[in-house]
Formats: C-alpha cells, sequence, structure tokens
C-alpha cells in the first residue's frame, strides 16, 4: 500500500497596509491655502499700519511683528489639535465649551472687562486684550457635533431623533445669550449661521430649520422693538440702507471703504501706495477693513484672489466633512466650514457696503491674536478630522457607510 501525505495548506496571513507617516497624510491644499491667507493678511496689515505713528509709535513694523507672532503661536496650538487622539479631540470638547462660556461670564466682572469700539467683549488679561466669543465660536461646534453625534452613536441602529436636537440648540443657547448681553451682533450672525449649518447637515427634519429661520427673525425684531440694540448699532443698520445719512458717522466706514476698493481698479495701485489706506482715512483699516487694503491696492485681480482661497478652503472643510468616518468629526468640519464661509461672507459684505458693519474680522487675514489663534484651532480641528479618515476601507465598505450617512 502507498501511503499518500497529506498536506494542509496554512492560509498566508492577511498583508497590512502600512499607514503612510502623518506628513504626507496631511490635507496640503488645505495648509496651503491658510499659509497663503495668513501671509497675505501679514502684508495687508502691514501696509495698513506701517504710516500710522499714532498707532506704531514710529515702528514702521511694529504690527507686522506682532501678527507674526499671533502666527506662530496659533500654528504651533493648531499643530496641537491636529495630533491630537481623536478620542482625546472628544474628550476635551466639553472642556473648550466649558472654557469659553467662563471666558464670556467674566466679561461681566468688574474690572476684567473692557468696552473696546461700543461693544463690552474683551478681558484685559496682564497687559493683553482677549475676545472669548471668538473661541466660543469654536465650543459651541465641538460641544454641538459631540452632543448629536454621542446620541445618535449609542444606539444599535445609529440616527438622531428631533429630542436630540433640543441640548444642541441648548449648547448654543447659553454663549447666545451672553454675546447678545455685551452686545456683539456681528459675533451672534456669525454663530447664528454657524448652528443653522449644523443643524441642517446633521438630518433634521425642514420644519426645525424652518423653526429656526422663524425663531431668528423674531428675534432680530424684537431687538428693535424693545430697544435692546444699541443705539451707534441702530445708526449702523440706518447708514447700512443710506450711508448719506450720517456721513461723517454712522456711515464713514461704508463710504470710506466704498471709495478705497474703487480707487484699486483692477490691478490696485501698488502695496503701501494706496491713496486711501497710506492717508488713513478708512478705519480700523488693519482689523475690521483691513479687505479695502487689498481691493485698493492690489485690485480686482488680488481681492479676487483673496476670495478664491476662502472658497478653496470651504472646499476642503467640506471635502473633510464628507469623508469623515464619524458623526462627530462630519460636523465639526461642517461647522468650521459654516463659520470660515459666513464669517468671511460677512467682513467682505459690509466692506462692499452689501452688509452691515458689524466689527467682525476677516479670518486668517484680519490683525488680532484671539481671532488667529481660534481660527487656526479650527484649521487644526479639520487636520485632525482628516487625519482620522480611514482611506483603506474596501469599496462595499464605503457605499455602506455613504447609504447610512444618508440616513442623517
Amino acid at each position: 500500500m502507498e501511503l499518500m501525505s497529506a498536506t494542509r495548506t496554512v492560509p498566508a496571513a492577511p498583508q497590512r497596509t502600512a499607514t503612510p507617516p502623518t506628513w504626507r497624510r496631511l490635507d496640503w491644499w488645505l495648509l496651503a491655502c491658510v499659509a497663503l491667507l495668513c501671509a497675505a493678511g501679514c502684508l495687508l496689515v502691514w501696509s495698513a499700519t506701517s504710516r500710522r505713528e499714532d498707532l506704531t509709535g514710529g515702528e514702521s513694523s511694529a504690527y507686522l511683528t506682532k501678527q507674526v507672532v499671533n502666527i506662530v503661536i496659533g500654528v504651533i496650538v493648531g499643530a496641537l489639535v491636529a495630533l491630537t487622539n481623536h478620542r482625546w479631540v472628544r474628550i476635551w470638547a466639553p472642556v473648550i465649551y466649558v472654557g469659553s462660556i467662563v471666558g464670556l461670564a467674566l466679561i461681566f466682572a468688574p474690572g476684567v472687562g473692557a468696552t473696546i469700539n461700543g461693544s463690552h467683549s474683551w478681558l484685559l488679561v496682564g497687559g493683553f486684550s482677549i475676545q472669548p466669543a471668538e473661541f466660543a465660536k469654536l465650543g459651541v461646534i465641538v460641544g454641538m457635533a459631540l452632543v448629536l453625534a454621542e446620541r445618535a452613536e449609542g444606539r444599535l441602529r445609529p440616527h438622531l431623533r428631533d429630542t436630540d436636537l433640543i441640548p444642541a440648540l441648548a449648547i448654543a443657547a447659553v454663549p447666545a445669550v451672553l454675546i447678545v448681553a455685551q452686545p456683539d451682533l456681528g459675533t451672534l450672525m456669525v454663530l447664528g449661521a454657524t448652528v443653522f449649518g449644523i443643524i441642517a447637515l446633521s438630518g433634521a427634519r425642514k420644519r426645525w430649520l424652518v423653526g429656526l429661520l422663524v425663531v431668528g427673525v423674531g428675534a432680530v425684531v424684537l431687538a428693535f422693538a424693545v430697544g435692546l440694540l444699541e443705539h451707534y448699532q441702530l445708526l449702523r443698520f440706518q447708514s447700512f440702507t443710506d450711508p448719506s445719512l450720517d456721513p461723517r458717522g454712522a456711515g464713514y466706514n461704508t463710504i470710506q471703504s466704498r471709495i478705497a476698493i474703487g480707487n484699486g481698479g483692477l490691478l490696485g495701485q501698488g502695496l503701501f501706495s494706496g491713496s486711501q489706506t497710506q492717508s488713513g482715512f478708512v478705519p480700523e483699516q488693519h482689523t475690521d477693513f483691513v479687505f479695502t487694503v487689498a481691493g485698493e491696492e492690489l485690485g480686482l485681480i488680488g481681492a479676487g484672489a483673496i476670495v478664491g482661497l476662502f472658497a478653496l478652503l470651504l472646499w476642503r472643510a467640506l471635502w473633510i466633512a464628507r469623508d469623515a468616518d464619524d458623526l462627530f468629526g462630519r460636523l465639526a468640519a461642517v461647522g468650521v466650514a459654516c463659520w470660515f464661509g459666513f464669517q468671511a461672507f460677512q467682513n467682505i459684505g459690509m466692506c462692499l457696503g452689501i452688509m452691515p458693519v458689524t466689527g467682525v474680522p476677516l479670518p486668517l487675514v484680519s490683525y488680532g491674536g484671539t481671532s488667529m489663534f481660534a481660527s487656526l484651532m479650527a484649521v487644526g480641528l479639520l487636520q485632525n478630522v482628516h487625519l482620522r479618515t480611514d482611506r483603506r476601507l474596501g469599496l462595499g465598505i464605503v457605499i455602506r457607510s455613504r447609504l447610512q450617512r444618508s440616513r442623517f
């Protein structure tokens, strides 16, 4: 008898795809866009302040140096957010939210809060001024994203219910009330647009969206009816409809910003050569009206390039939201996109005279430490979501994931 030796085939171990290094997995389009906006902001701030001895004290590059320092600090903080474990980002979300609420509340403490340009929205800490409302935008985004994600992911069949939206809206209501009390109408408008975007893309029913719009319009009408707005804010709205009503007062900013942008033409008058800019006719030109420097000195081409960079930034943010593996990352990325998108539209719109003057900075471009820190932290959050997105999933899993997301 011939003995047959049976051989047993051992299945080969599945091959693991090596994870590329972190620097290769970054969204380089997003980083390039942010870097160009920050660089443009440095040049515009430098041009707007170099001949303003009342601001610089004779040191022409004083504000340029400060802006570069703000960017460096913001990049470090943003990098920490980007490289933090995704689980820890969710753990720290309540801390960020509570911290922003505490900062908003401290504004009303005697000797701590300060009033600048009619708005009592600043903290004076060790000779530095901090605007907690900038961090409150980020706090509301991560707070709402966390609540909605925890409620949806805690079920066997992940989906959102109408009752899940109530605590999410409550999270946004607390800072909104504190911002109204300052009052800071511009930040309130940005916060409202951000909240609406998160709720809309969370899969809420249309009746919730209609209800939010009705409540928002009703709140504005009520604010005018009961005299909640300050006198200067009412004048700004009146001058928005007709700047000639108060050309030397509330309408002055709008008139001068239009003149500056109109002087630029197609190619502009040249950096450091704008007649309105170098003469100091446009108030707050290094902060809220920094876009007028681009319009006058860089012309339609330069100003249009800045608008194009913001469009690219929003595209990348929404792309990251689309590809996110979890609901928290998706809603957080959407919130950042709504924040940057509406605030940029509001700022550029008030420079062009198509939006009322509300005193919001142009993200990543305007001078200011608090705004820069908060904005670069938001960019870090986008990178964090992008780095944690698994691109090694099979086609079937991707399709099932897309179908599941469509239910939201």
